[in-house]
């Protein structure tokens, strides 16, 4: 007999740069909500629900312990709902910063994924992580990926065979307006990005043979430019939530127009039985030459940065405790929630959905990092 289907959500958040406490107040909103009118078996938040992940000074302040208000906000979501939670933030982990995501499980119970490259700028704010992203939870064993991690090949070779579902969250920011490059990037490049996010969660699904669950974040935002000091980059995170089936077939989908809100469908969590080939290449499909260049330039300055403030004492965070992958409820604090259980169970009316409104900026200006 093939398994059960069940019911996942993924949710597409709208945050603002750097107001940390003011996101994870909207996050938990926007899961009671989802729940309500779903209630699924797992919840998934992007990476990077803390803030959206752009080059900017206020990023300085983003770092949260990894034994702090984040991971206790998801915990309390999974004993308050009765399912899983997930969510991605910049956590310290030991000695670094690690842009880690947390899978939350009603039981008090966490697993744990660092990001294994942090993207362009990224790679100020936090350092590689080490482990293989395979998560063995009470609905089988999930493949958590964050960012472009959605993007590589070695995510899928970590996972091949070895998970029944692909969870984790993007943060897809596009190319700037500048109108002196608009011929390039904003009349070129940002649809082959916008179309690129678009495509990744179906191949992603196809290449492993398991379903997707492929939460975004969307809204417009204003950053300062990696090494161009006073240059502002105004864009848009194009957003593409998706859950789709094992073949690739797009369940649910959220996009840059459709802004803020959730999508929910049934999946079947079975063994991988891969569609398509994985290609003998870094990255699964290709990109604009603009994002590979500012890759190479944008992880260059950011490593070498990053590790010099490191050395110099800079960051403003400081080491931590660390955890484990996989962290039974008895090592962490108790769940403590004073909201009502609002679950599967509950017969919660449900709110309007996925219904969404304009993009509003996420920036603060241009200033630099």
């Amino acid at each position: 007999m093939p398994p059960a289907p069940i019911r996942v959500v993924a949710i597409q958040p709208r945050l603002e740069l750097g107001e940390v406490d003011r996101n994870l107040r909207r996050v938990e909103d926007l899961v009671d909500q989802a729940v309500a009118e779903h209630h699924p078996r797992m919840v998934c938040l992007p990476e990077a629900m803390t803030s959206p992940n752009l080059y900017h000074r206020r990023m300085r302040g983003v770092a949260r312990p990894l034994i702090g208000e984040p991971l206790a906000l998801l915990r309390r979501l999974a004993r308050r709902h009765d399912c899983l939670v997930g969510g991605g933030f910049i956590a310290v982990r030991g000695d670094d910063a690690r842009g880690t995501y947390a899978l939350c499980e009603p039981d008090g119970s966490v697993h744990l994924h660092d990001k294994d490259q942090p993207s362009f700028w990224e790679n100020n704010y936090y350092a590689p992580g080490r482990d293989d992203g395979v998560m063995a939870t009470s609905l089988g064993p999930v493949g958590c990926a964050n960012g472009w991690e959605w993007g590589r090949t070695r995510t899928i070779h970590r996972m091949a065979g070895r998970v029944r579902l692909v969870a984790g969250g993007m943060h897809f920011p596009s190319v700037p307006d500048w109108p002196w490059a608009a011929r390039w990037f904003r009349d070129r490049d940002h649809d082959m990005l916008a179309q690129y996010c678009r495509e990744t969660p179906p191949r992603l699904a196809r290449m492993l043979g398991v379903p997707v669950v492929h939460p975004s974040h969307v809204g417009d935002f204003v950053m300062a430019t990696p090494m161009a000091p006073g240059l502002s980059w105004r864009s848009s995170c194009v957003g593409e939530t998706q859950i789709t089936d094992a073949d690739g077939a797009i369940l649910g989908r959220l996009s840059y127009d459709d802004g803020e809100g959730w999508i929910g469908a049934d999946v079947v969590m079975a063994p991988g039985v891969p569609r398509d080939p994985t290609p003998d290449t870094f990255w699964a499909a290709s990109f604009p030459l603009s994002a590979h260049l500012v890759w190479y330039a944008g992880n260059a300055h950011g490593r070498a940065k990053y590790l010099a403030m490191k050395r110099l004492g800079l960051h403003r965070w400081r080491p931590g405790p660390d955890l484990p992958d996989h962290v039974p409820a008895e090592m962490l604090p108790a769940v403590v929630d004073d909201v009502p259980p609002r679950g599967r169970a509950s017969g919660a009316a449900a709110p309007t959905g996925a219904v969404v409104g304009e993009g509003v900026p996420v920036g603060g200006g241009a200033a630099s990092d």
